[in-house]
């Protein structure tokens, strides 16, 4: 059994994966508000060239005004789909998470916040260089990509 105390600042993140396949990942101290989200959405467009399709749960800040507004200009190139509520199971990027916890990050139990981001990036690395794995995350969908 491991004990450890969790009494550090809240981290958190904000994820994609695509078919072709790579993951994408930011790790942000605190809450993700709209300004993060906004800016993820641009990095992706940056580095994935061609039509760029969202499937996303409704978390208010995929939701928002704001985020709405900054999405719609890239229209053309980008576009967005809710996920029905309650249905992780549809979300590849699902498959990342539960990647990281039962495989990349199982059994660790990090000092401190600076660690444990460490140990997130280490683990995305190391998840780059397979890419049968990333495609296992949508395979286990039942949607068509």
């Amino acid at each position: 059994m491991l004990y450890h105390c969790f009494n550090w600042p809240k981290l958190s993140a904000i994820s994609a994966v695509t078919p072709r396949p790579n993951a994408y990942l930011r790790l942000v101290r605190g809450t993700i508000t709209s300004p993060y989200v906004i800016g993820f959405v641009r990095h992706l467009l940056h580095w994935i060239p061609g039509p760029l399709f969202l499937f996303w749960d409704g978390l208010n800040t995929h939701r928002s005004i704001m985020t709405r507004a900054a999405l719609a200009q890239h229209h053309p190139r980008l576009h967005v789909y809710r996920l029905p509520a309650y249905a992780p199971e549809l979300n590849p990027d699902e498959g990342l998470w539960a990647w990281m916890k039962q495989h990349a990050l199982a059994g660790q139990c990090p000092p401190n916040l600076e660690a444990l981001e460490r140990s997130i990036r280490l683990a995305l690395r190391r998840l780059r260089c397979r890419p049968q794995v990333i495609r296992s995350f949508f395979r286990r969908c039942p949607l068509s990509f």
